[in-house]
């Protein structure tokens, strides 16, 4: 049996959860091979909304942000050069809508598709999805809300949601 190359998986953490006025602060990437990058992003001199309940979450603080963060066009044409095709996310509409803030504030086209995870999960996988995902967390013990740990936990509940896929497939 040939075996599926794993995707690649982004995850977005953000201002708030408006979807008027977040922008994202931190985009974390998880290559097929496990290989994991991060970027706190400098806040655009138009993204002024800020949520204490969100910072809590993500134990980022703006100043943080101001002070080490990586302007947008540096963040973008990374993404663009690390992301062969398509990257997947958990939350879409979330994502999709932070992806653009960025790369709309840096002025670059992204060169790669974002998609839901869903889309490459059958019905019963999608089901099984956040129950999987909660012992990947357990079992990996790392913070979540952190971008490129919340993108490698994708990884890892994708691979044990494909290897049960695999394994109801075998033969008894």
């Amino acid at each position: 049996m040939m075996q599926q190359q794993s995707p690649v998986f982004i995850d977005f953490e953000a201002s708030s959860l408006d979807l008027v006025a977040s922008y994202p602060i931190e985009v974390g990437l998880c290559l097929a091979d496990g290989t994991t990058h991060s970027w706190l992003i400098r806040p655009h001199v138009l993204w002024l909304d800020w949520s204490e309940s969100a910072e809590k979450i993500h134990r980022i603080p703006r100043e943080r942000l101001i002070e080490e963060g990586v302007e947008a066009s540096d963040v973008a044409t990374a993404l663009n050069q690390l992301i062969p095709g398509v990257a997947y996310c958990d939350a879409w509409t979330f994502d999709s809508f932070w992806l653009h803030r960025l790369f709309r504030a840096a002025r670059v086209t992204p060169s790669f598709q974002l998609e839901s995870v869903s889309m490459i999960l059958n019905a019963s996988e999608v089901a099984l999805w956040p129950d999987v995902r909660r012992q990947v967390i357990e079992r990996l013990d790392v913070s979540v809300h952190r971008a490129a740990n919340d993108a490698y936990i994708l990884l890892e509940t994708w691979k044990d949601v494909v290897a049960g896929r695999r394994r109801s497939a075998s033969p008894s």
